[in-house]
This record gives C-alpha cells, structure tokens and sequence, in this order.
C-alpha cells in the first residue's frame, strides 16, 4: 500500500506531513512512501536525506496521486488536485470540515475516505493523534515569544544600582493547550501571569502553572464533552468584560487564545475596553484567522490602537515549521497505524471504533 505527501503551498503553509523521522516507522508498518522533489529541501530535509531511509520520489502530481492510496497533507487540497482523485483513496489531514463542505461532499459522492484529524475524539487512546493539542502547545508558546519582542520593555523584574525595573504583567485570554503552555511560557521568563477562560476546571490548571486565575463571579462551566469552550450566555460576558475591563489597567501584555470550534472567535476584548490598556502594551490574538478575539485584529497585520499593537497572523506555525512539522508527522502516524491492518496489508475503517468513526467525514 502507497502513502503519499504532496507539496504544500510555501508561501501559506511551510510545515510537512512527512519528516525524515517518521519514514522508519512506516516502512516497518509495510508502507510504500512516495514524494515529490524538493519536497522538504526549503526546511533543510534534502531529498537525498529521505532516499536514503527508503523514500521514492516523482516528477509530477498526477504521477503522485496516481500511485496513492493514502494521501497526507497539512490542509485539504487545492480544486485541481482534488479532481486528480480517484474512487477508493484516503485524504488524511486537517481538512477544516466547516469550511469545506462542499469539497468534502463532492469527495464523498466519489468514495473518497475523508479523514479530518481536528475532529479527534478527547480520549486517551487519540492523545498520540492529537494534531490540535501538538499544534497549540507550539502557537501558544510562539505567540509568547512573539508579543515579548514587540514589547519594549524588559520581561522579568530586574534590579541594577540605578532602580528596579518591575516584572511585565500578561494576560492570558483562554486557558486550553495554546494558553496553558503560553501562562508556562511568559512565567519561564519571569513575568507575572493572569489568566481567564470560561470553563471552571480551568483555575486548577492555571494556577498549577503560576498564573492567577481572574474568577468571573458565577462562573459557569462552559464545557463541551470534549473539554472545548461553548459560548457564554450574556450575562457572563457581561461580568466578564467588567473583570476585564478593571485588570487591563495593570496589564502589559494579552494572548488571546480563546475559540469555539465550528464557530467565529468570541470577541472578548470590545472597543470600549482600549482606553484602559497602558501605551506601549501589546496584544498577540491567536484567534486572528477565526475573526479575532478583539475588535481590531487583522489578520497578518500589526494594528496600532490607541498606542496598543496587535499582532494576527494567519499562521504563526510558519516560524516553527521543523518543530511543527515533527509533531505533525508523529500525529499522522500514529493515526495511520491505528487504521492499517498491517497483516491483511489494508486499511481497515471500523466504524465501531471511536477515532474511526469521529475523524470520517460523511
């Protein structure tokens, strides 16, 4: 059986579903890999690197699709790829499944297996899988990175003979993997930690890392089964913005990591809000692509408000793509092996198993 990668578009997306690390793995599973050329020079995998472990190269994507039987991407694929597609193959990535329903359906009406990894079940058998949790600890940890070079001023508390320079104070919006490793991230590097998030189970965590939780009177436990974040009613956001609103004044830096899947990014920090922030504070809204966890976001852009900068990107994975990349590629595999049988040397899509069944998009 053939798996296959194709190249991503460089210019939006540099991580690779097939790093030199995972080839062993699937050649020992009984797999036939086929890539095409340079596929990952441009993060320092040359395609010697890849030939040498067992890797087959071809010139062309028709050669490519033509060989597959799986095919492992980053995203879904461009229209003119997909019409290259043939009845009985297997897309497996992060297909976005609510802003592709049409390419999906139209996937499905020619017996393509759709397999959308951001649809994983939260179990412990999937934990290996999980390409949103291995994604997220990176953002969440680059987005730290990111707002600490904006930010003018020095991060820990610093005291020299000419006077004390005082500790930076962060505001983490959201506290699920992205925030979490963001809160351990900024407290590594010696600032002082805030955090709020709309699920109860969230100050445990929090403060197990350092922050401080800000506890929205009547806080509601806003928790899908699968531990993501469901809207808030009113009144909740209302008590929220007022908590917020108050400990703004004090705070230097925001993350804003806060999403609800399938759904726009809540806004959460409201025009009203900015005259509270200190000039020279900073604001790095990982929400940026989903609309934005504040009312001026723009994606790709830093926006000047008020003396506040926001920064959005569209894909700050961009500037980890190695690290990215491996984790990526470690999560595919995993996802894979669960569903070849190795000793029919087939897949075997048993929908009475729960990542089976969760991940095909019907």
């Amino acid at each position: 059986m053939n798996i296959v990668s194709l190249s991503e578009n460089k210019e939006i997306e540099k991580r690779l579903a097939v790093t030199p690390e995972i080839i062993k793995k699937y050649i020992d599973l009984g797999l036939n890999l086929f890539l095409p050329n340079n596929y990952g020079s441009h993060l320092g995998f040359d395609d010697d690197e890849y030939k040498s472990l067992g890797v087959n190269f071809l010139d062309s994507d028709e050669e490519i699709i033509n060989k597959a039987d799986i095919i492992i991407q980053l995203g879904i694929l461009e229209d003119k790829r997909l019409s290259l597609l043939r009845e009985n193959q297997t897309l497996v990535g992060s297909l976005d499944s609510f802003s592709n329903k049409e390419k999906i359906k139209s996937l499905n009406l020619k017996k393509i297996n759709c397999f959308s990894l951001e649809m994983l079940p939260r179990i412990t058998r999937a934990q290996s899988m999980d390409i949103l949790s291995s994604q997220a600890n990176l953002a969440g940890y680059k987005a730290v990175i990111e707002a600490f070079q904006v930010y003018e001023r020095a991060i820990p508390m610093m005291m020299t003979a000419a006077g004390t320079i005082p500790a930076a104070k962060v505001l983490v919006v959201g506290a699920g993997v992205a925030g979490l490793q963001a809160i351990a991230t900024a407290k590594r590097m010696g600032a002082i930690v805030f955090a709020t998030d709309v699920r109860a189970a969230s100050k445990e965590q929090v403060e197990s890392l350092g922050g401080k939780f800000l506890m929205v009177e009547g806080i509601e436990n806003l928790e899908t089964e699968g531990g993501y974040a469901k809207e808030a009613s009113e009144d909740f956001k209302k008590k929220q913005e007022n908590l917020l609103s108050e400990t703004l004044k004090k705070i230097d830096i925001v993350i804003c990591t806060a999403l609800i899947p399938g759904r726009e990014a809540p806004k959460i920090i409201k025009e009203n809000m900015f005259k509270n922030f200190q000039k020279g504070s900073v604001i790095y809204d990982l929400a940026a692509v989903q609309g934005g966890n504040t009312v001026f976001t723009e994606v790709n852009k830093v926006v000047n408000k008020n003396g506040v900068k926001i920064l959005g990107e569209a894909n700050i994975l961009n500037k980890l793509p190695v690290s990215a990349s491996n984790l990526y590629a470690k999560n595919v595999f995993n996802f894979i092996s669960n569903l070849y049988d190795k000793e029919n040397k087939k897949l075997n899509i048993n929908l009475e198993d729960e990542i089976i069944e969760k991940t095909l998009i019907k």
